[in-house]
């Protein structure tokens, strides 16, 4: 997945490092970023305080394919404390590279999920013992939940990704398939009615997913009818 750096693209009120900034100043942490993942363009877009010659690595040694404090967090709906990550060979190579930009591997993740199949990882970290960090934690976690929450809601609404989630483009043909199925029938019934094969009434379910962000056929089924793109049967 390509990397886009939000932080130099030209929104209206693009203050996303200052307030990564600011949550850093008023938490006493070092660092703070946020990945938000599109899952139709399959790009990771995001900002970080990093220091930039650790974000020009990060990307050039492609991390952010195997990075586990993106990937574990993108599959939970909790917060991810890095220190379950420690034992992870990648988590290893990654922080003992970043150790050279004075990043260490004290942190935390938090997912936010939205309402379109949308995705952001909040990140932070900061340089202490593993007892100094519980108890920051312990007294933070709630505000930071709050803050990745915001930060997503700024992200969503100012970038394009919102407008591809909220209204997906779906060729003719993949919502006259996805109707018959809508109407109970089976994907070579489908084939049968449209005298395609089976295999190509697949292909278009597949791109129908892929578009309308949908883990299943019946996902997008639903969510077809729920934008108006298809009808209730």
């Amino acid at each position: 997945m390509s990397v886009i750096d939000l932080s130099k693209l030209p929104f209206p009120q693009n203050d996303f490092r200052a307030s990564l900034d600011s949550v850093c100043e008023k938490y006493e942490l070092d660092f703070a970023a946020y990945a938000g993942m599109d899952p139709i363009a399959q790009t990771v877009h995001g900002f970080v305080n990093y220091p930039d010659e650790w974000q020009t690595r990060y990307v050039k040694e492609g991390f952010q394919h195997r990075d586990p404090t993106l990937l574990t967090a993108a599959r939970s709906i909790a917060p991810v404390d890095w220190q379950r990550l420690r034992g992870e060979a990648s988590f290893k190579t990654i922080f003992q590279a970043a150790s050279d930009y004075r990043i260490f591997e004290q942190g935390l993740t938090i997912p936010v999920r939205g309402p379109f199949g949308d995705v952001g990882l909040f990140s932070v970290t900061r340089d202490c013992s593993d007892r100094e960090w519980e108890l920051l934690k312990r007294k933070i976690l709630g505000d930071l939940q709050a803050a990745a929450v915001q930060m997503h809601d700024h992200v969503m609404n100012t970038n394009e990704l919102r407008q591809k989630l909220m209204h997906p483009s779906l060729s003719s043909r993949e919502k006259e398939i996805l109707q018959w199925v809508a109407a109970g029938k089976s994907q070579q019934d489908v084939a049968d009615i449209l005298s395609i094969s089976n295999r190509t009434v697949e292909v278009h379910l597949r791109s129908s997913r892929s578009k309308l962000s949908a883990l299943t056929t019946a996902q997008a089924v639903g969510r077809a009818i729920g934008l108006g793109m298809i009808y209730p049967v």
